[in-house]
C-alpha cells in the first residue's frame, strides 16, 4: 500500500543532484500543461518539445522561446543532456515510445492509461527495473490535494471498516476515436481507487453499450469485487447533459463525498451510517437498524495544482532515488483492471477474475 509520505521531498541526495534535464512528447491537449509545470518544477531543466506538427511546434516555441523543438523522437533519445522523457502521445503509442526511451536510457513519465495491454505493460516495468530507470504514470488526480486528504482519512481508520467504493464520471464528450470510454475516464478513477483502498480487487464485470458510430462503448458500468464484503462500481458516460465527477467512500464509522467540480469543499466527511443492534429474524429487522445522523465537516485541502505536484514528485524521484506513488507497477495494475474490464464488455458482462 502507498503511503502520502511519498509526496513528500526525497533524501537529501536531491537536493544536490544535478537538474534533470526533460523533453516532452507530443504536444496536443495535455502536453503543453506538462512543459507549463516542468519549466516551474525546481531541480528541472525543460530543454525540448517533440511533435511531428509544425503548426505545433511553431505555438509552443513561441510560448516557451527557450525550449528546443524537434519533429524527429530519436533527435530527443540521442541527446546526452535530457534525461526524461514525458510522453503525451495517443495511448497505442505509449508503449513503443516508452520502450524506445527506456532503452536509451532515459527516466520515462506516460500519460494515463500506461498501455492498451498487460503483457506491454509487464514488459516496460521490467525494462525500467533492469535499466534502473524511473517509470511513471500520469495518474493526475492521486497528486490532488482532496484524494491526498481521502488517503489520509482511509489510512487513519477514521472511516473504519470499509464497505463500498462508489464513482461516477460522465460529462457530454470529448468523445475519443482510439479508446472506449471505460479506458478514457475509467482509467482515472481506477487509478484514484488503486492509491486510496488498502486492498486490490478481485474480479471486476463490465457492461457497456454503442450509441455513435465506430463501434466504441460510449456509457458503461464497472463493478469490482473484493475478498470479504467491499464493492466497488463505476459510472463512466459520454453521452452525459451534465457534468459529474463524484466519488463516494463508505465506512462504518464515517463515509466520504468526494466532488471535484465542487469549487471549494471538494471533500466532506460525515458522521452518518446504520448500526445493527444484534441479531433476529425478519420480522424484528427493522427494530434492530439504529441510523447515526452526526455532522459534517470539510477538512482543509493542499490547493497546489496536482500537475505541479506530480511534475515535482517525478523530478525528486529521479534526483534522490525514490520509487514514485504512481510508478509502472499502479499503472500496470489499472491496466489489469481495464483489460479484465474489457473482456467482460465482450462477453456481456461477464466477471472476469484479476490475477497477479
Amino acid at each position: 500500500m502507498h503511503s502520502t509520505t511519498l509526496l513528500s521531498p526525497q533524501p537529501p541526495t536531491a537536493a544536490t543532484a544535478p537538474p534533470v534535464g526533460v523533453a516532452v512528447l507530443g504536444c496536443g491537449y495535455w502536453g503543453p500543461n506538462l512543459v507549463r509545470n516542468f519549466f516551474d518544477t525546481p531541480g528541472c531543466r525543460m530543454l525540448a518539445i517533440c511533435d511531428q506538427s509544425e503548426a505545433r511546434r511553431q505555438a509552443m516555441q513561441a510560448r516557451h522561446p527557450s525550449v528546443r523543438a524537434v519533429a524527429d523522437f530519436g533527435d530527443v533519445l540521442r541527446d546526452a543532456s535530457i534525461d526524461a522523457v514525458a510522453i503525451a502521445t495517443p495511448v497505442q503509442t505509449h508503449a513503443p515510445l516508452a520502450k524506445r526511451a527506456l532503452l536509451a536510457g532515459k527516466h520515462v513519465l506516460v500519460e494515463k492509461p500506461l498501455t492498451t495491454s498487460v503483457e506491454d505493460a509487464e514488459e516496460l516495468v521490467e525494462l525500467a527495473q533492469r535499466q534502473r530507470r524511473v517509470l511513471m504514470v500520469d495518474h493526475t488526480f492521486v497528486y490532488t490535494g482532496a484524494v491526498r486528504r481521502m488517503k489520509d482519512l482511509i489510512d487513519t481508520g477514521e472511516i473504519g471498516e470499509l464497505y463500498y467504493y462508489d464513482s461516477v464520471r460522465v460529462n457530454l464528450g470529448l468523445v475519443q476515436h482510439d479508446v472506449n470510454v471505460v479506458w478514457d475516464l475509467a482509467a482515472h478513477d481506477l487509478a484514484i481507487m488503486d492509491y486510496l483502498l488498502p486492498v486490490r480487487p478481485t474480479q471486476v464485470s463490465a457492461i457497456g453499450v454503442t450509441h455513435l458510430p465506430g463501434g466504441m462503448a460510449d456509457v458503461a458500468y464497472l463493478t469490482l469485487r473484493f475478498e470479504g464484503d467491499l464493492i466497488a462500481h463505476f459510472h463512466v458516460n459520454w453521452l452525459s447533459p451534465v457534468k459529474v465527477r463524484q466519488v463516494l467512500v463508505g465506512g462504518d464509522r464515517r463515509m466520504i463525498l468526494y466532488d471535484d467540480l465542487e469549487p471549494t469543499e471538494k471533500v466532506k466527511v460525515y458522521d452518518r451510517g446504520v448500526r445493527w443492534n444484534g441479531h433476529a429474524d425478519d420480522a424484528r429487522r427493522e427494530a434492530l437498524v439504529a441510523y447515526r445522523l452526526g455532522d459534517m465537516h470539510a477538512p482543509m485541502l493542499d490547493q497546489t495544482e496536482a500537475l505541479r505536484t506530480e511534475c515535482g514528485h517525478f523530478i525528486e524521484s529521479i534526483r534522490g532515488g525514490g520509487t514514485p506513488v504512481t510508478d509502472g507497477q499502479a499503472g500496470l495494475r489499472t491496466v489489469r483492471i481495464l483489460a479484465a474490464a474489457e473482456r467482460s464488455l465482450q462477453k456481456g458482462g461477464a466477471m472476469e477474475r484479476l490475477d497477479g
